[in-house]
């Protein structure tokens, strides 16, 4: 089975339309959404629509929480509550009964041993990253409960660990061997708005034949999604960081 995984689309929808167009391509058996379909761009229930059209599975991102009353989002930077306080007003009630119904995580229903979540898959509800080598090594005194391969995003990065039980290795590469006795946190980059210094929409595929996560790297209309957030009037940096991947 191949699971096309994505997160972070953050209502950019140009970049979403044409990772699904490469997903088209690709002998895709089934998509799977790891949060924060919203936030920071302008097309928050364009995006929703078409993620709720095509994915099996998917779980809440800490904007997607902020949005629909799920979470306290008083301590986020200005403009990112401006851009929450926009995206709240105008989500369709079809959107946001959605968004207020996803879980914090869940396990795949098809292949044992992968387990899907916005953030840590520690604490789901608190949204914690890992994506540095210290973060990683916080999980290893639990690492028995641990899934096999932890599926992430929140970090809009490419940063993925294998831990045994005295260790924990940074992999590299834009393909994952996934290889017993190791458990694995893969970080499946951003749709919406990477930050790797690669302004290209970021997602990825896991085979279940052949073991293995491969990222997927798709060009977009960056212009056109910067235009749009220029013209919400939401903060400029939105638009900016777009064309810089930052």
């Amino acid at each position: 089975m191949r699971i096309a995984i994505f997160s972070d689309v953050h209502g950019n929808l140009e970049a979403l339309e044409e990772v699904l167009k490469a997903f088209d391509e690709l002998s895709i058996d089934k998509y799977v959404c790891l949060g924060d379909v919203v936030g920071y761009g302008a097309q928050p229930n364009e995006c929703c629509e078409l993620v709720r059209e095509r994915v099996s599975h998917a779980v809440l991102g800490n904007h997607d929480a902020a949005v629909v009353g799920r979470m306290d989002y008083s301590y986020y930077y200005a403009a990112a509550r401006q851009a929450l306080d926009w995206c709240q007003a105008r989500l369709s009630p079809e959107n946001r009964d959605w968004l207020g119904g996803l879980p914090l995580e869940m396990n795949d229903s098809d292949i044992p041993g992968l387990h899907y979540s916005h953030g840590s898959p520690l604490e789901p509800d608190t949204f914690g990253y890992v994506f540095a080598l210290e973060q990683a090594r916080e999980l290893l005194p639990h690492l028995s409960s641990l899934a096999a391969v932890s599926f992430i995003g929140h970090s809009h990065l490419c940063k993925s660990f294998a831990l045994d039980e005295e260790n924990v290795l940074d992999l590299v590469g834009r393909r994952l061997l996934i290889e017993e006795p190791h458990k694995y946190i893969v970080t499946v980059g951003s749709v919406g708005q990477p930050r790797d210094y690669d302004n290209r929409a970021c997602a990825g595929i896991f085979d279940s034949d052949s073991n293995t996560f491969e990222y997927v790297r798709v060009e977009y209309d960056i212009e056109s999604a910067a235009r749009k957030i220029f013209e919400a009037e939401l903060a400029l940096n939105f638009g900016k960081r777009l064309f810089l991947g930052i």
